[in-house]
């Protein structure tokens, strides 16, 4: 489908970008956290436990999720809150954090005893996103939490996206990047679509690409499981690689 010469789905500046992000990450964390990781997917062996939209569930999800990503779960509190940030500043005013995107926030106490990763009521309702969301917000533990990056950093958040996909959970960001849903009433009905992250799915896409031939996986049993766009942006830079 592709052949030689293939264009990249993304500019030479984002590709640079996303090369310099793992030339970081292996730094920071060691490469052998990347060629070890074990890619997370959303099948039972990975999520055996019954999901439904409960703060039991979000727990369990959660606990799953820092084993994946060798985060410890005894340095973390896990909030619920409503889908108005400001809300949370309200009840928790002693807590200073970074957004994590639409849909989840990282604090951490004052005098850095604690760390919370607080989700979006309304994201109990999509366990995909909410498996994203939370890697994301673990990512944040690890970078932010370990003193690993300054929260100041203008790439703070995209670099931890990428953090994501090092550690095997991009399966998820990625298919969750773009999410498109239904609406209507009134007599009227449409599409609206929202974006969960910062990374986009063209950017994904090579990063997975770059994550498997880091890995010397030609033809992983993960693709399979990338969402048809992402997919697709993933083939063409797979090809790219072959062809460069």
């Amino acid at each position: 489908m592709f052949g030689r010469g293939s264009k990249l789905p993304i500019s030479d500046e984002e590709r640079q970008w996303v090369n310099r992000a793992f030339e970081r990450l292996s730094a920071l964390l060691g490469k052998a956290r990347m060629l070890d990781a074990e890619v997370v997917l959303p099948i039972p062996k990975h999520f055996p436990d019954p999901y439904a939209a409960t703060e039991d569930c979000l727990r369990r999800l959660l606990l799953r999720i820092c084993e994946y990503m060798d985060v410890d779960r005894g340095r973390i509190d896990l909030e619920v809150f409503p889908d108005h940030v400001t809300q949370l500043r309200e009840i928790l005013p002693f807590w200073r954090g970074a957004s994590g995107g639409c849909a989840g926030l990282y604090l951490r106490a004052n005098d850095q005893s604690r760390m919370v990763i607080a989700v979006k009521d309304s994201q109990l309702k999509d366990p995909l996103a909410l498996v994203a969301t939370l890697a994301h917000e673990l990512g944040h533990v690890i970078l932010l939490g370990g003193e690993l990056i300054d929260r100041s950093a203008p790439d703070m958040e995209p670099f931890t996206d990428v953090l994501t996909v090092f550690l095997g959970l991009g399966v998820f960001s990625a298919n969750t990047a773009a999410r498109f849903e239904q609406h209507g009433g009134g007599g009227r009905q449409g599409w609206s679509m929202k974006r969960l992250g910062y990374l986009s799915e063209e950017m994904y896409g090579y990063a997975l690409a770059k994550f498997g031939r880091e890995r010397g996986e030609d033809q992983p049993e993960w693709a399979k499981y990338l969402s048809t766009n992402v997919k697709f942006f993933y083939k063409r830079s797979q090809s790219w690689f072959s062809s460069s």
